[in-house]
């Protein structure tokens, strides 16, 4: 049986390349770039809460680390470099082989090392730490929305809950929709490209993890402004729009595991910010603005509240 020196030589270690110091030592040692700010960011994975414990490997390690690679995103970060501690219920070296192959996958994509971690044996969990570097005050953060902005998404919303409602037996999809929508449930593409091109767009920006009516009220909150968006403009996928309304607007409001990006920006910077699309090759749409009264409004293209009861994933939440 592997020892856990033997596991990480095996599957996990690699020469480094940015860092100064990678695996091997007490600590990796990276050096920032000057002119930039560091950004880090740690997300957990747990088997039964996050994924099925029978996900594929090769796809549980593209989305590892893409699912932290987006709060880079969400950042404008460029990223440098991430940590993985993994606990495993034993040393499975098939399981490994090919959760390290789609972790590399997805970290070579996005030129980002593995420079440390940690293993132990116990229930599959799933920690990563990713670091990132943006210039000095041009970081995207929740707290700069302002007045009359415009408020976009990219990319489409929903399919994910989509797909988790019928990976959860709640309906059935058919063969060509599941083929469709379990990709972005289970290896979602981190909008880094994009995230880098909104710097000096974009008044404020995050990820889309939760679902979108509780991540946009974290900007509103932070920033101290409100916001009206419009249902029937949101973003969704052919598979989503054959579903009945109710379904679409709760995939696409509440679902969570986008990993879209919501941004704010003045409407100077339309064209610019589609630009930004056509040069990332990511499509972007405008749901709706920024106001000074607090709370977020939801009408339809008629103007019409919409007067919804969803709420976005709470991990402690009893109301889920």
């Amino acid at each position: 049986m592997l020892s856990e020196f033997d596991l990480i030589s095996k599957y996990f270690k690699k020469p480094a390349v940015s860092a100064s110091l990678g695996i091997g030592d007490d600590c990796a040692l990276l050096v920032p770039t000057p002119g930039t700010q560091m950004a880090i960011s740690t997300d957990m994975l747990v088997s039964g809460t996050h994924f099925f414990p029978d996900t594929d490997p090769r796809q549980l390690g593209h989305k590892s680390l893409a699912v932290n690679l987006s709060d880079l995103a969400a950042m404008g970060a460029r990223p440098v470099a991430f940590t993985l501690a993994l606990s495993l219920p034993s040393p499975d070296e098939p399981w490994l082989k090919s959760f390290s192959e789609g972790l590399f996958s997805m970290a070579d994509i996005c030129r980002c090392e593995l420079i440390g971690g940690d293993t132990t044996r116990g229930p599959l969990n799933i920690c990563i730490t990713v670091f990132g570097e943006v210039p000095v005050g041009q970081a995207l953060r929740r707290d700069k929305a302002q007045y009359g902005d415009d408020i976009w998404i990219s990319g489409s919303i929903g399919d994910a809950r989509l797909a988790l409602a019928h990976c959860l037996e709640e309906i059935e999809l058919k063969p060509e929709e599941v083929k469709a929508v379990v990709p972005n449930l289970q290896m979602p593409i981190p909008r880094v490209a994009l995230g880098m091109e909104l710097r000096k767009i974009a008044h404020a920006a995050l990820d889309l993890s939760d679902g979108l009516m509780g991540d946009l009220n974290h900007i509103l909150d932070a920033s101290n402004v409100g916001a009206t968006i419009n249902v029937d403009a949101l973003p969704i996928s052919p598979v989503l729009a054959k579903q009945p309304r109710e379904r679409q607007l709760y995939c696409a409001l509440s679902g969570g595991d986008d990993y879209e990006l919501c941004f704010t920006a003045p409407v100077s910077m339309r064209s610019r910010i589609l630009e930004a699309s056509t040069r990332t090759g990511v499509p972007v749409t405008r749901i709706g603005y920024i106001e000074n009264e607090k709370g977020l409004r939801i009408k339809n293209s008629a103007g019409e509240i919409q007067n919804l009861s969803f709420t976005s994933f709470d991990h402690f939440s009893t109301a889920q």
